[in-house]
C-alpha cells in the first residue's frame, strides 16, 4: 500500500438495489490514511449496506470499490481481508462457550490459514501471543480466562473489536460499536477507539452522535442510500440539515 499516492479506500458511483429497494445510490467516498471517518445516518440510510460493499459481504450492483490502491469490486470478503480489511458487525459473533482467549486465538488461527495443530508449535506460541496482544488492546488483558458467555455486554463489545484487531488490520470498519452500551460502557468504548494506533484507519457507523463525533475527524451523513454532506464533528453538530434529518421534518424516503 502506498498511502501517500492513494486514499485506503475510493469508492466511485456505488449502487445496490435488492430487488425494488435502492439501497446505495451514487456513492462516491474517499477516505485517507490513518483517518478516523464515521458514517452516520438514521435507520435505512444505507450505512450497512455501504460496509458490506467495502467489505466485499455485497457486491455492487454498479460503481467501483478501490482499496489501497487496487480494484477489489468483485474481491471476495476473504481476500479483502488478507489485504488488511477488518470489520465488526451489529450482531455478536463471538464463541460463547470459549473463553476470551480461545475466541481470540481461533481468530488468529483463521487469519493463518485456519490449521488447528495437534501439537503445539512455536507458530502456535506466536499466534497464542498475537491473541494476548489484541486483548491487552481491547482492555480485556485480565479477563483471558474468562468465559465469553459470562461477559458485560460492553466486554462483549470490546472482545468484537480484539477479534477484528487480531489480523492486524490497516483498515477496521466498525458497525454501531455502542449500540446497547451504558453511559459509563460508551465512555470507555470511545477511550478504546481514540487509542487506537494511527496504522489502522477507522470507519465507523454509530447512532450515538457523542461516540461518534468524538472519535471521528470527519464526519459523512447519509439519508436514502445517498451521501447528503460531508465535514468536520463541528460542522455536522452546526448543520441544520442534519437536525432535520433526525428530527425527521424534511428529506423523507
Amino acid at each position: 500500500m502506498n498511502a501517500a499516492s492513494a486514499p485506503v479506500l475510493r469508492a466511485r458511483g456505488l449502487e445496490k438495489r435488492f430487488g425494488g429497494v435502492h439501497a446505495v445510490r451514487a456513492v462516491d467516498l474517499d477516505v485517507d490514511a490513518a483517518e478516523r471517518r464515521a458514517i452516520l445516518g438514521p435507520n435505512g440510510a444505507g450505512k450497512t449496506t455501504l460496509f458490506s460493499l467495502i467489505a466485499g459481504s455485497e457486491f455492487p450492483t454498479a460503481g467501483t470499490v478501490e482499496l489501497f490502491g487496487a480494484d477489489v469490486t468483485d474481491m471476495p470478503a476473504s481476500l479483502r481481508t488478507r489485504l488488511g480489511l477488518a470489520r465488526t458487525f451489529q450482531t455478536s459473533r463471538i464463541f460463547g462457550g470459549l473463553t476470551v482467549e480461545q475466541n481470540l486465538y481461533l481468530a488468529a488461527v483463521g487469519v493463518d490459514g485456519g490449521r488447528l495443530r495437534p501439537v503445539r508449535t512455536q507458530r502456535d506460541r506466536e499466534l497464542r501471543a498475537l491473541a494476548e496482544r489484541a486483548a491487552e488492546r481491547v482492555g480485556l488483558a485480565g479477563r483471558l480466562r474468562a468465559s465469553a458467555a459470562g461477559l458485560s455486554h460492553g466486554e462483549r463489545r470490546q472482545l468484537e473489536i480484539g477479534l477484528a484487531l487480531v489480523s492486524e488490520p490497516y483498515l477496521l470498519l466498525l458497525d454501531e460499536p455502542a449500540a446497547g452500551l451504558s453511559r459509563t460502557e460508551r465512555q470507555l468504548l470511545t477511550e478504546l477507539l481514540l487509542s487506537l494506533p494511527r496504522s489502522v484507519t477507522l470507519i465507523l457507523i454509530e447512532h450515538d452522535m457523542d461516540v461518534a463525533l468524538a472519535v471521528a475527524e470527519r464526519v459523512t451523513m447519509m439519508h436514502g442510500g445517498r451521501i447528503l454532506l460531508e465535514g468536520t464533528p463541528a460542522e455536522i453538530r452546526a448543520s441544520t440539515v442534519v437536525h432535520e434529518i433526525y428530527l425527521g421534518s424534511a428529506y423523507a424516503a
